[in-house]
């Protein structure tokens, strides 16, 4: 059964719980951290819900794959930008460990999405 609407996908719903506590999380970051990590935390976040929201778009299965492959770099990219955090003490090891579990549920969703594509 095919998703009427963006909103009914697994993976939007958990892109926008991962959003939810990124933009909790990054408003406790330091004032000296808010222009660089923050920004770029909060660039690649939204970046990824806009590849979604094309990917979802697309009927070329071509355009698809492309977009869910810049959903990929995206999340490979939060995930330097997340471990950085933990390490300059940003974040805690809770924390750390929470945001991480978030974006490995969005890349297994990922992963089923784009082989999906890809079988079709």
């Amino acid at each position: 059964m095919k998703s009427n609407t963006v909103e009914d996908l697994v993976i939007y719903q958990k892109y926008m719980d991962l959003i939810y506590y990124t933009e909790m999380i990054t408003e406790k970051y330091p004032r000296v951290s808010k222009s660089s990590t923050v920004a770029s935390i909060k660039n690649s976040t939204y970046d990824g819900m806009k590849c979604i929201l094309m990917a979802y778009k697309m009927y070329e299965k071509k355009d698809k794959l492309n977009y869910l492959n810049q959903l990929d770099v995206n999340l490979k990219m939060l995930k330097v930008l997340v471990r950085v955090s933990y390490k300059k003490k940003y974040i805690n090891i809770r924390n750390y460990e929470s945001w991480c579990r978030k974006l490995n549920t969005v890349g297994t969703f990922l992963g089923g999405w784009i082989n999906s594509c890809v079988k079709q």
